[in-house]
């Protein structure tokens, strides 16, 4: 069973950083891990994804501020977000692409706010 579990999140002023952090459990290696985001009445936005190789693809608005990484060995994903603004405010969820399988973390709130 594939399980992932978000951490990092929290309350942060407008400038301020955060490192969001998302353990997967119950798989090899992974194809393509990602971060999403969603606020109350609005659909879920990409933010940003990478493969088992290294490679990165960022959502224009948060390219610059945040930077994807991922280790391996411990099948954990990070998000690096610097200059935080008060739109980055959303609940923000670990994707995993697994043997063609799509998998979801539970979320994580991130609110940036003064």
């Amino acid at each position: 069973q594939v399980q992932l579990v978000e951490s990092g999140g929290g309350l942060v002023q407008p400038g301020g950083s955060l490192r969001l952090s998302c353990a997967a459990s119950g798989t090899g290696s992974i194809n393509v891990m990602a971060w999403y985001r969603q606020t109350p009445g609005k659909e879920r936005e990409f933010i940003a994804q990478v493969t088992n190789s290294g490679s990165t693809n960022y959502a224009d608005s948060v390219k610059g501020r945040f930077t994807i990484s991922r280790d391996n060995a411990k099948n954990t994903l990070f998000l690096q977000m610097n200059s935080l603004k008060p739109e980055d405010t959303a609940v923000y969820s670990c994707y995993a692409l697994y043997w063609g399988n799509s998998y979801w973390g539970q979320g994580t709130q991130v609110t940036v706010s003064s």
